[in-house]
C-alpha cells in the first residue's frame, strides 16, 4: 500500500480531521518578529506546541528563521533537542526538578533559574562539569507565580559569589495582564523589570510574551517569547486579530435522526426539542478536547450555516440541531467545521467561557492529523 493510499484509509477511519497549516505558523512567526523590531523572536513549544505537534511545528519555525525555543518541562526540552538544529538554544522555563539539573547539561539545554535552590544546584552542576554553564534567571515582577521573589533576588545581587560558575545569558520576567493593554500592572511590571535589569546591565532581557509584543518597544528588550500568537490566538481579545489561523478541525457525522417536539437529547436531558427537527451526532467529544462546557452553548458550521449544539457534550460524541440544513447534506461521513474560516479558536473559547490556550492544548490524540507546507 502506498503512503497516499494509507493516508486516505486513515482519513476514512477518522472521526475528525485536524489540519495544521505550517506555512501559516511560519507567517505568524515572521509577523511577530517584525513587530519585535530588533529583538530576537523565540518560539514557545510547551504542551506539544500548544497541542499542534512539536515534531512538525518546531522544524517549521526553524525554517522560518527561529533559533531560540522555550519549553516548560525538562522532558519537553530533551525531545525538542532532536527536532531542531543543534545550534538552537532551548530554554526550560521551569528549570529542573531537584536532582535532575544534570540532564540539562547532558542534553544541551539552558535552564531558567527560578529560586535559590535552582541557582545552587546549577552552580553545583558547573563545578561537576568543570566549566561555566549558561542559564537564564527569572525574577518575579508582580505575578507571584514563577521566578525569584524580590527578597531572594536582592540577596542574590548582594552575594554575587552565588553565581560563580553560572553565566547569565538572559534575565527574564513574565507579565500577568499583557492581554489587557490598559491594565496598570503592565506598566508597573515594566518598571520593576527595568530596575532588575539595571542590576545586571550586561545581560539581555526578556519580558514580552505574545500579547506584550503588541504593547510597544518598551516591553521588547532583547528577546520576545511568543507562544499562543504563533498558533493564531488573538493577542488582544476584542480587537482585530492580525494573525493567520493555522488550525482547522472537521468532525464527521455518525448518525442523523428525526426528533419530535418534546423529545430529549443527550445525557441529563439538557436539550428538549421545541419543535420537530433533525439531530446529527458527531464523532468527537470531551475525550478529544472539545470542552463539556460547550453543552448547549457551542456551535458548528455546515455549508456555511451555523448550527447549535443540542444537549450535553459526551465523551465521544456531540449532538447538533441541524433542522436548518438540507437533509441531503447530512449523510454519515459528512464533514462539519468546528475550527476553520467560520469559527476560530477564540470563538470556541468564548462560547466555552475559557481562553484559546485551553482549547488548543486540549486537542486530543484521536484525530487524523494533517500538516500542510509548501516544502
Amino acid at each position: 500500500m502506498s503512503h497516499m493510499d494509507a493516508d486516505l484509509q486513515a482519513a476514512s477511519r477518522a472521526g475528525a480531521i485536524l489540519t495544521v497549516d505550517l506555512d501559516a505558523v511560519g507567517a505568524n512567526y515572521r509577523l511577530l518578529s517584525a513587530r519585535a523590531g530588533g529583538a530576537v523572536c523565540a518560539g514557545v513549544m510547551k504542551a506539544d506546541a500548544y497541542g499542534l505537534g512539536m515534531a512538525q511545528v518546531a522544524p517549521a519555525l526553524a525554517r522560518a528563521g527561529c533559533h531560540v525555543f522555550f519549553v516548560a518541562h525538562l522532558d519537553e526540552g530533551i525531545r525538542l533537542r532532536t527536532l531542531v538544529p543543534q545550534d538552537s538554544t532551548i530554554y526550560v522555563l521551569h528549570g529542573a526538578m531537584p536532582g535532575a539539573a544534570w540532564d540539562c547539561v547532558a542534553h544541551g539545554l539552558t535552564p531558567v533559574l527560578n529560586d535559590p535552590g535552582q541557582v545552587a544546584e546549577w552552580q553545583a552542576c558547573a563545578r561537576r562539569a568543570g566549566r561555566t554553564l549558561a542559564a537564564a534567571l527569572q525574577v518575579d515582577t508582580g505575578m507571584s507565580r514563577m521566578g525569584m521573589a524580590p527578597a531572594d533576588f536582592d540577596r542574590l545581587c548582594a552575594e554575587p559569589s552565588r553565581l560563580d560558575g553560572i553565566r547569565l545569558v538572559l534575565l527574564m520576567s513574565h507579565l500577568a495582564c499583557a492581554d489587557e493593554p490598559e491594565h496598570p500592572l503592565n506598566e508597573l511590571q515594566r518598571e520593576r523589570f527595568a530596575a532588575a535589569r539595571a542590576r545586571f546591565p550586561n545581560v539581555p532581557g526578556s519580558l514580552a510574551n505574545s500579547s506584550a509584543i503588541f504593547l510597544g518597544p518598551g516591553y521588547h528588550h532583547g528577546l520576545v517569547r511568543p507562544g499562543a500568537a504563533l498558533y493564531g490566538i488573538n493577542p488582544h481579545p476584542g480587537r482585530p486579530n492580525p494573525l493567520a489561523q493555522p488550525v482547522s478541525l472537521q468532525a464527521r457525522i455518525v448518525q442523523v435522526r428525526e426528533v419530535q417536539a418534546g423529545d430529549a437529547v443527550g445525557y441529563g436531558a439538557r436539550f428538549i426539542a421545541a419543535e420537530p427537527t433533525r439531530i446529527a451526532t458527531l464523532s468527537i467529544g470531551y475525550a478529544d478536547g472539545w470542552l463539556r462546557a460547550l453543552t448547549n452553548r457551542g456551535h458548528a458550521w455546515i455549508d456555511g450555516v451555523r448550527v447549535p449544539f443540542a444537549g450535553t457534550v459526551s465523551m465521544d460524541s456531540i449532538t447538533l440541531d441541524v433542522g436548518a440544513i438540507d437533509p441531503a447534506r447530512l449523510a454519515p461521513g459528512t464533514p462539519v467545521e468546528l475550527l476553520g474560516p467560520n469559527q476560530q479558536v477564540d470563538d470556541v473559547a468564548r462560547d466555552a467561557g475559557t481562553i484559546g490556550y485551553e482549547v488548543l492544548t486540549r486537542l486530543g490524540g484521536r484525530f487524523e492529523r494533517r500538516y500542510l507546507a509548501r516544502d
